[in-house]
């Protein structure tokens, strides 16, 4: 049998992690019958994709740091494009990062028809702009949908979609080693911990650090004894840590994946960036207030644009603000403090956060087959 072609394409680290994963699945499935090309990071490298470039370029957002990096992702986006026109794989999967990936599925379908292109993470139009789902049914042929609501959602404007989970469940058996970790940085078992997840672009280091930063300086006077542990990526953990000098409590930044998942462990509560982390954190049962801040000029754009009144994972899906969220102007250091500590000081309001998980989880998919598993089963499927 002839062997087949996927290429594989993320534009940041979650898109990264889930790459990784779907490479797994295929690799469980299918062996060394699908040879794997692409792009990625760390995590699909480990998994032996070799990338035709590094996410550094395209890894950003808000307009401040996209403008000026507008020519290296054109650039991108015509190298992986003339990649996939040169090889001709069974099929090209966009992962994520819409922005960037979509471009490369419309330059692709453009050149050569013929050649499939699938969706992977899908832009959540239904929660904004969902004339959107009408054009990508012009250059996707399947979407590889997360969450169930999606499949009738999308196939209503003629495109093809497949109800797979979200593969975020999979990190769940990861999310230990809390103790240890308390012990390795020298962390009382009983001191009081918040994990901070700022967010893994350049953009949110900018505008979302320095926030959780003002709201850790009010709550290190309201709370004895607090530490922070702060998990962060390579590509910007150089940043993390000039921003985290003279940081108000003691401070424990980490890079590696598995010292993040002890972290949600460990911690008593979390601070994060609305994001993938929001559903990580969910999954691992840690209770959380969620908040993001943007560019003056990004966020009236999007603002404008969102038909949600959510824009935490969680909330979206369970239809309620099942966790505290904030953004933009009411995202504000004695708004965010208050509800962190509440969450130190109210067991009721832990416990009716980590009842919503369990709901939330359920949702996602948790329990049924490992959804990596089952996209790359259905992508299979597709190329065969």
């Amino acid at each position: 049998m002839k062997q087949k072609t996927l290429m594989l394409i993320c534009g940041e680290p979650s898109g990264d992690l889930l790459g990784a994963q779907l490479m797994a699945g295929i690799r469980a499935l299918a062996g060394d019958s699908v040879r794997i090309t692409g792009v990625g990071g760390l995590a699909m490298a480990r998994e032996g994709l070799e990338s035709l470039f590094p996410l550094d370029a395209t890894a950003v957002m808000g307009l401040r740091e996209v403008v000026p990096a507008i020519p290296a992702i054109l650039r991108r986006v015509r190298e992986a494009t003339a990649f996939a026109l040169k090889t001709r794989p069974d099929a090209v999967v966009l992962i994520d990062s819409p922005d960037f990936t979509h471009r490369i599925a419309r330059a692709i379908k453009r050149a050569d028809p013929t050649i499939k292109t699938v969706n992977y993470v899908a832009p959540q139009v239904w929660a904004s702009r969902a004339y959107r789902a009408k054009a990508m049914a012009l250059y996707f042929d399947l979407v590889l949908a997360l969450f169930p609501f999606e499949v009738s959602f999308f196939e209503q404007y003629g495109l093809k979609a497949a109800f797979v989970g979200h593969p975020v469940i999979e990190r769940r058996a990861r999310m230990t080693g809390g103790e240890a970790l308390r012990a390795r940085l020298g962390i009382g078992p009983d001191a009081p911990l918040l994990a901070l997840l700022p967010g893994s672009r350049t953009s949110e280091i900018r505008f979302i650090l320095p926030l959780f930063r003002a709201a850790v300086e009010i709550l290190a006077k309201k709370i004895p004894g607090l530490v922070t542990v702060l998990p962060t990526v390579p590509h910007v953990a150089a940043r993390v840590r000039a921003a985290a000098v003279d940081w108000p409590t003691p401070l424990h930044i980490v890079e590696n994946e598995n010292d993040k998942y002890a972290a949600f462990d460990a911690a008593d509560a979390a601070l994060a960036a609305s994001g993938t982390v929001t559903a990580e954190l969910a999954l691992s049962r840690t209770p959380m207030v969620v908040a993001y801040k943007v560019g003056a000029i990004t966020f009236a754009l999007a603002n404008w644009l969102m038909t949600s009144p959510y824009m935490t994972l969680m909330n979206v899906l369970l239809q309620r603000r099942a966790v505290p969220e904030f953004k933009q102007g009411k995202a504000r250091p004695e708004i965010l403090a208050a509800e962190v500590e509440a969450l130190f000081a109210d067991n009721t309001a832990r416990a009716v956060q980590v009842t919503a998980m369990d709901e939330f989880a359920r949702g996602l998919g948790e329990g049924g087959e490992a959804p990596s598993r089952r996209a790359a089963r259905v992508l299979l499927d597709f190329i065969a």
